[in-house]
């Protein structure tokens, strides 16, 4: 027989091993789930974990996909941190890909190479408005900011429908629902010729920098840290509840713009009603495999990333459902969840005198 025991204090080592525990039970139930739907185990766990480390065209497409959840995640782990549960990072995406796109479709193909910066500023604009309308409902009517941010969601998506299926619709594009393709000044730069990999992956790394410094070296960040740990002391401090909630989501929701608009501007080049590709929502995950800290969330984003492109290259070369890509997020995820119960408890063996003393008692 065994049981959970509470451990007298939480243990360190599993803080560090409960990610790598997890993937490795992932990885297992990976194999078998290949293996139940007739596939060689070992061919597909390469599909996910080998392949696409392969080469430098694969470690391009890794940036691609790695990149937006590094920027969501960054947001999402200082909200969480402060209690604050910010679930609608997929509609600020997708906002931010909608102001970018509109400054996108301003330009011509003499326009200066600094609109890229204007469709930046206009993504993270976008992002952080919508997150603004959960702090809104959050501040002024008490309104659960998880429902609200996830409603929110929908109807994001709704707007981004309407606006390719009616006024940005291309009119030279045979009804398909999109816009124009944006003009060649506004495409973010790419960091080599040949591969899609673009300046994002420099901005993301500026913002892990940044979001360490203020999280770890700066008062706000100490603030929204006991804001998180002990919201009692927090309020008798001093610390306003208000200025927590109002700047962790919009700083959140402009972190989720911008990596919309670095979407909607690089590897799309225009908007489609594909642009929501489930990266505000896998966020949420990468940010807790990184333990809501800045350097644990590229691992967990790296990790992430793998996973859809392992998904992608599963269903060309396999013929399996892209599905799959979210079973391997909710696998590693649910994992996780349950190696986190070792950090406060350990599995004991119940002592055989208890057993046969309540046999006897029976």
């Amino acid at each position: 027989m065994w049981r959970l025991e509470p451990r007298p204090r939480p243990s360190r080592a599993m803080v560090l091993a409960a990610p790598a525990i997890a993937l490795a039970a992932t990885v297992v139930a990976g194999a078998a789930l290949f293996a139940a739907l007739g596939k060689d185990p070992l061919r597909g766990l390469q599909l996910f974990l080998v392949e696409p480390l392969k080469d430098a065209a694969a470690l391009s497409e890794l940036a691609v996909k790695a990149t937006p959840l590094v920027l969501i995640a960054l947001g999402l782990s200082l909200c969480f941190r402060a209690n604050v549960w910010n679930i609608g990072a997929e509609g600020q995406f997708i906002l931010g890909a909608i102001f970018g796109g509109g400054v996108a479709m301003t330009a011509g193909a003499d326009s200066s190479r600094a609109i890229v910066l204007a469709i930046l500023a206009a993504g993270a604009a976008g992002g952080a408005l919508w997150a603004a309308l959960t702090a809104l409902a959050r501040d002024r009517f008490n309104a659960n900011e998880i429902l609200v941010s996830l409603m929110l969601v929908y109807v994001a998506d709704m707007l981004l429908s309407y606006l390719v299926y009616g006024p940005w619709k291309d009119p030279q594009g045979f009804n398909f629902p999109q816009t124009v393709v944006f003009a060649e000044p506004t495409q973010v730069p790419r960091l080599a010729a040949g591969y899609r990999a673009n300046v994002g992956v420099l901005i993301a790394a500026a913002a892990v920098a940044a979001f360490w410094v203020l999280t770890f070296r700066l008062h706000a960040g100490h603030r929204l840290r006991v804001a998180g740990l002990a919201p009692a002391a927090a309020r008798y401090a001093g610390f306003s509840s208000r200025a927590v909630i109002w700047g962790t989501l919009t700083l959140s929701g402009s972190m989720a713009g911008l990596a919309g608009a670095l979407e909607a501007a690089g590897p799309l080049g225009q908007l489609t009603p594909h642009v929501p590709a489930g990266y505000g929502f896998a966020a949420i995950i990468v940010a807790f495999v990184g333990r809501l800290h800045p350097i644990g969330v590229v691992f967990a984003a790296v990790l992430m990333s793998m996973f859809y492109i392992g998904g992608e290259l599963a269903q060309s070369r396999l013929g399996l459902p892209k599905a799959l890509t979210g079973v391997f997020q909710g696998l590693l995820l649910f994992a996780l969840l349950a190696c986190d119960t070792l950090i406060d408890f350990r599995v004991r063996r119940a002592r055989a005198r208890l057993a046969a003393g309540g046999r006897a008692g029976t």
